[in-house]
C-alpha cells in the first residue's frame, strides 16, 4: 500500500476534526539556575568551570589537557588549535583529535545538557574529539527545556544538537563505556 492510499483512507474516515489544544506548560524553575546547570552537569559526568571572560582561555584549556598533542577549533579567540573543522578537506582529517573546543549557544539546568548548532563546516569535532570543551556564556543558561527550544536558532547548516556530559553505554554486558560513540569526557566553561 502506498503513503498516499493510507493517508485517503484515513481523510475519508476522519468523522470530526478537533483542532489542536491550547497547551501551555510551565517548565520547571529553580532558585539559582546556573549552580543547578553545574550540578546537573557534574551528575551526568561532565566537569564545569567558571571563568571569566577576560581569562586566558587558552592557557586555561591547555592546563585542564596538558598531555593533549592535538586541538581543534573554529573560534577565531582559540589559537591552540591546529586543526580547524572549517578548513579540512574532510570529516576524517580529525579523526586523532584529542581536545575539540566549541562553542554552545543554550545550557539547560534541568538535565545538564547544552545546544550545540552546527556553526563549523564538519560537525564530526562534536563527535570524534578524545575529550569536548565547550564553552557557554553565563546568560545563556536556562531552566528548562521549554526555554532552550524557544531559544534555538537553527543555522545555515540546519544541524545541532544537545550534548549533555560524556558519551557513555552499558548495552555491552552491562560493563559502563565511556566514550562509546563521541568524546569519553566534556569540560563546560562559563564564561562570566
Amino acid at each position: 500500500m502506498r503513503k498516499e492510499d493510507l493517508l485517503d483512507k484515513l481523510r475519508a474516515n476522519t468523522r470530526e476534526q478537533y483542532d489542536m489544544p491550547d497547551m501551555h506548560i510551565d517548565g520547571i524553575k529553580y532558585p539559582d539556575t546556573v549552580q543547578q546547570f553545574m550540578d546537573m552537569t557534574k551528575s551526568v559526568g561532565g566537569n564545569v568551570m567558571m571563568v571569566k571572560k577576560t581569562d586566558d582561555l587558552n592557557m586555561i584549556i591547555r592546563n585542564l589537557y596538558s598531555e593533549a598533542k592535538v586541538f581543534a577549533s573554529n573560534l577565531p579567540f582559540i589559537n591552540i588549535a591546529q586543526r580547524n573543522p572549517d578548513t579540512v578537506a574532510e570529516a576524517q582529517d580529525l579523526n586523532g583529535t584529542d581536545v575539540g573546543i566549541i562553542q554552545g549557544s543554550v545550557g539547560v539546568a534541568e538535565n545538564g545538557c547544552i545546544w550545540v548548532p552546527q556553526t563549523m563546516k564538519e560537525k564530526a569535532i562534536c563527535f570524534i574529539s578524545e575529550y569536548l570543551v565547550i564553552l557557554l556564556d553565563k546568560g545563556d543558561i536556562v531552566d528548562n527545556m521549554h526555554e532552550a527550544y524557544s531559544r534555538i536558532e537553527m543555522t545555515d547548516y540546519g544541524f545541532g544538537t544537545f550534548i549533555s556530559g560524556p558519551s557513555k553505554t552499558a548495552d555491552i554486558e552491562q560493563a559502563l563505556v565511556m566514550g562509546a560513540q563521541a568524546a569519553r569526557g566534556v569540560t563546560v566553561l562559563i564564561l562570566e
